[in-house]
């Protein structure tokens, strides 16, 4: 671009040439001279805006000290404002002239004279600008003070005749027209980003006509929404939902932009991806079921294609508590039953998940997880629940509210030992595994689990503890037939709960984690539990200092080695 931007000061002077000529004289054929050249200054138009965006106002003056006088001729050429996306492009190279800060009286004034351009633009959608000029010379205020008052008032004049629009309804004599709501947020795509403007893109986005197709530009959408992901608007929340209720392509812009800044984020602590949750807006904005929905099926893609990655979990998991809290916040009394969210599950399934484990006493916790292994066992193994989507759905759901599994682990190894583990939370931990384990392959991971299970008791009451035994209870090295993944990952869960609660765990945890981290994948893994551990301790305010410190400890040390 920068070899396009070379010609420019000589092609300056032919067009101010022309827009003189063109401004002075209207006969047929000046129209016609106009009409002719529309195409190329379109292009020299945009060839100046690519020059002009690469420099602040100071810069720009002094490269092109004639600037000023060539988009003000610009402006006030119909054909040129008429013609593709002329008008567009001008206000890009106007907005290039605005500085935000001015730090002098003439930056001052730039600001006001660009300003006064931009009234012009918009004064198309209310009166004629040079009424208003004459009207200002008789009253004998000088631009500098009239213009950015002008810009303001006219803005407020639109806001306040989009409003009406809502407030009267089919009264079609005061509405403003589609048409011109669809030209007007055309008009304000290149402006979305300048505060005083800031009122305008709320109202366009909560209008609420009665026409039966969207008539927001899909461009100004597409703008709104960079923007605010950018940080570059300022907008409330019921805008930034229009927008998404409005406009599909924004909601799932706004989601790749959440998983490209988790991924480019390596090793996040859940903490800070939950106030990069809460800073998208995502769980308030998905207490619309419609938002929701959405959200919730691209969570579901990014599981598929990515066979159940732990990050895309704890993810679902952080947006799902964040979405939860979002929705006792705004609903004391519900406004969408909890069908509408999730349409394939049980409802009592999920009114039982949506238990806060905080709100349940400590020593009801047994009873709670085994009613939800009942109920989902029901689910899942029970063929006349078919109307629930089989088992993957039931898992989706379960993976919402994920922490109920890492407390069954817990519970199995701290509670009063029985003796046998728990058949209800053995399925549960083996159902948690994965959707695609049938009934026998469930069945050989729970006999597999009860085994570990036994091992660690009996070292519980151990009085000396070795990173060997731990291995030998695992079952790592053994000669036996290999374990798949999925079991093999909740048996190290298992060990790693166990040396954060044991006593004599402490002592040995940092030797049995070198020898379980044998793979890089493995280290991820179990740095990904520990900050999934300490997040939802803190959540349910668990009191084990000893076990957290150790916690902590251990995620920084291997936070540090990865």
């Amino acid at each position: 671009m920068a070899q396009d931007s070379v010609g420019l000061p000589s092609d300056f002077q032919f067009w101010m040439h022309k827009l003189s000529v063109w401004d002075q004289a209207s006969t047929l054929e000046t129209q016609q001279d106009t009409c002719l050249h529309l195409p190329q200054f379109q292009e020299f138009l945009r060839q100046l805006y690519e020059a002009l965006k690469e420099m602040d106002s100071s810069a720009i003056i002094e490269r092109f000290p004639t600037v000023g006088q060539l988009l003000a001729k610009t402006c006030w050429n119909p054909f040129i404002l008429a013609y593709d996306e002329s008008q567009k492009i001008l206000i890009w190279c106007l907005c290039c002239l605005i500085k935000k800060d001015p730090q002098n009286s003439g930056e001052s004034k730039l600001n006001s004279w660009t300003r006064g351009l931009l009234s012009h633009i918009l004064s198309t959608f209310r009166f004629n600008i040079k009424e208003v000029d004459l009207f200002t010379q008789v009253l004998g205020y000088a631009p500098t003070d009239y213009y950015p008052g002008l810009l303001k008032n006219m803005v407020l004049s639109l806001v306040s005749e989009l409003r009406e629009n809502h407030l009267n309804g089919f009264n079609t004599q005061r509405r403003m027209a589609p048409e011109r709501v669809r030209s007007l947020s055309r008009v304000c795509v290149p402006l979305v980003t300048l505060p005083d403007f800031e009122p305008l893109v709320e109202a366009l986005l909560t209008y609420h006509g009665h026409e039966p197709q969207e008539v927001l530009w899909p461009e100004f959408c597409d703008a709104v929404n960079e923007a605010f992901l950018l940080k570059k608007i300022s907008l409330p929340a019921s805008a930034i939902l229009c927008l998404w209720l409005r406009h599909l392509p924004s909601l799932e812009n706004t989601m790749l932009h959440l998983f490209e800044k988790l991924i480019s984020s390596e090793r996040n602590f859940l903490r800070r991806i939950e106030c990069f949750m809460k800073d998208s807006l995502l769980p308030a904005a998905a207490c619309h079921p419609a938002i929701f929905r959405v959200v919730d099926e691209m969570f579901r893609y990014a599981l598929l294609e990515t066979d159940g990655a732990l990050e895309v979990l704890a993810t679902i998991q952080v947006f799902t508590r964040c979405f939860v809290e979002a929705l006792e916040k705004e609903n004391k009394q519900l406004k969408f039953a909890f069908k509408t969210y999730f349409p394939y599950a049980s409802p009592s399934l999920v009114m039982v998940l949506l238990q806060h484990p905080k709100d349940i006493p400590r020593g009801l916790w047994h009873q709670a997880l085994k009613h939800i292994s009942e109920m989902l066992k029901e689910v899942v193994e029970d063929q006349t629940h078919g109307s629930y989507g089989g088992p993957f759905e039931s898992w989706f759901l379960f993976v919402h509210f994920g922490g109920w599994a890492d407390m069954a682990a817990e519970q199995l190894l701290t509670s009063e030992a029985e003796a046998e583990a728990p058949e209800a939370l053995l399925w549960l931990l083996a159902f948690s595994c994965g959707p695609g384990a049938g009934h026998q392959q469930r069945a050989q991971t729970m006999v597999e689990v009860k085994a570990v299970l036994r091992c660690l008791t009996k070292l519980l009451r151990s009085p000396a503890l070795s990173a060997r035994d731990l291995q030998a209870a695992a079952g790592e090295g053994g000669q036996g037939a290999p374990r798949p993944p999925a079991c093999q990952q909740l048996i190290r869960r298992l060990v790693l709960s166990f040396l954060l609660w044991a006593p004599g765990g402490h002592a040995i945890a940092r030797e049995v984690i070198t020898l379980m981290a044998q793979t890089d994948a493995i280290m991820h893994e179990i740095i990904g539990f520990l900050d999934q551990t300490l997040y939802r301790w803190d959540h349910l305010c668990v009191e084990a200092p000893r076990s957290r410190k150790l916690a902590r400890e251990l995620l920084a040390e291997l936070r540090g080695q990865a």
